[in-house]
C-alpha cells in the first residue's frame, strides 16, 4: 500500500536523513513530503541537496522551501553572504560546496527554485515549513515570507484548550481550512520533546536536527514515525548550530 510520509528539517545532516530513509524502507509507490530546511547546520548541506536530487528521480517527492533554503538559494544565485545567514549555518553550507563545480551549483540552484512554498494533498492536508496568518488560508497569505518564517501558527495551536470543539466560535478560522497541517521550523526540543508533536490539527515534525535533536519522518495516515540518532552523535567532531 502506498504511503505518504512527511520528513522534518534536515539541516545538512545527510547521515541522519539516510538513517531515517533506511528505517522507513521506502517503496517506489510511496510519496515523500519534505517540509524544508535541508541546509545550514551540519557539514553536508550540498551533499543533502545532491542526494535529494537523485532520490527524486526514483520516487515521488515534494520539496517545501524553508527559510534556510531561501538564504542558500540567494547565495547560489548572487554569491552574497548576509551576516545573519552566515552565523546561522551559512558558513557550514558554503564550506560544504567546496569541490562542487559551477555546473553542480547551477543544478542545485534550479532545485531550490522549483521548491514549493506549500503543498495541499487530495485529502486537504496542508504541508508548509513554518506557518501562515491569514484567516482565509495559505492561498490568501499577503506576506509570502510568513510561510517560511512564521511561528505564531504553532504557538497558537499549543496554547489552545484541546477541549475547544472545531465548531466553537473560539476555534481559529485559519485552522478550519485544512484537515491537518504539517510544519517544521520550530524545534519540538524547545518544548522538551524529541519526537513529533501534535496540537489541535497541527503536527510539528522538526525535532531539533539543527541542534542536538534528530531528523524525523511520519506516516501521515498511521502516525507511525521514525527517527535518526541525535545529530551530534553522527557528527561528533562538529558543533552544528550548538554554538
Amino acid at each position: 500500500m502506498a504511503r505518504i510520509i512527511a520528513i522534518g528539517d534536515i539541516h545538512g545532516g545527510l547521515q541522519a536523513l539516510i538513517q531515517v530513509l533506511n528505517k522507513i524502507e521506502i517503496k517506489e509507490e510511496d510519496t515523500l513530503i519534505f517540509v524544508g530546511d535541508y541546509v545550514d547546520g551540519w557539514s553536508e548541506s550540498a551533499q543533502v541537496i545532491q542526494f535529494l536530487i537523485e532520490l527524486s528521480k526514483k520516487i515521488n517527492c515534494v520539496f517545501i522551501k524553508g527559510n534556510h533554503d531561501i538564504w542558500a538559494e540567494e547565495w547560489l544565485r548572487s554569491g552574497e553572504v548576509p551576516p545573519t545567514w552566515y552565523i546561522h549555518g551559512g558558513k557550514e553550507t558554503i564550506e560544504s560546496y567546496e569541490g562542487f563545480s559551477e555546473e553542480d551549483k547551477t543544478k542545485h540552484l534550479e532545485f531550490f527554485e522549483k521548491m514549493k512554498s506549500y503543498y495541499i494533498d487530495d485529502e486537504n492536508r496542508l504541508f508548509l515549513h513554518a506557518g501562515f496568518t491569514s484567516m482565509h488560508g495559505v492561498e490568501k497569505e499577503v506576506f509570502k515570507q510568513t510561510l517560511h518564517f512564521d511561528r505564531t501558527l504553532w504557538e497558537m495551536a499549543l496554547t489552545m484548550d484541546k477541549e475547544i470543539h472545531e465548531n466553537s466560535e473560539l476555534y481559529p478560522k485559519r485552522l478550519k481550512h485544512y484537515k491537518e497541517i504539517y510544519i517544521g521550523h520550530t524545534p519540538t526540543t524547545n518544548f522538551n520533546s524529541d519526537v513529533p508533536m501534535q496540537a489541535i490539527n497541527v503536527w510539528n515534525i522538526d525535532t531539533g536536527a539543527a541542534f542536538k535533536g534528530k531528523v524525523s519522518a511520519i506516516d501521515i495516515d498511521t502516525k507511525e514515525f521514525w527517527q535518526s540518532d541525535n545529530l551530534p552523535d553522527l557528527y561528533p567532531n562538529e558543533t552544528g548550530r550548538n554554538k
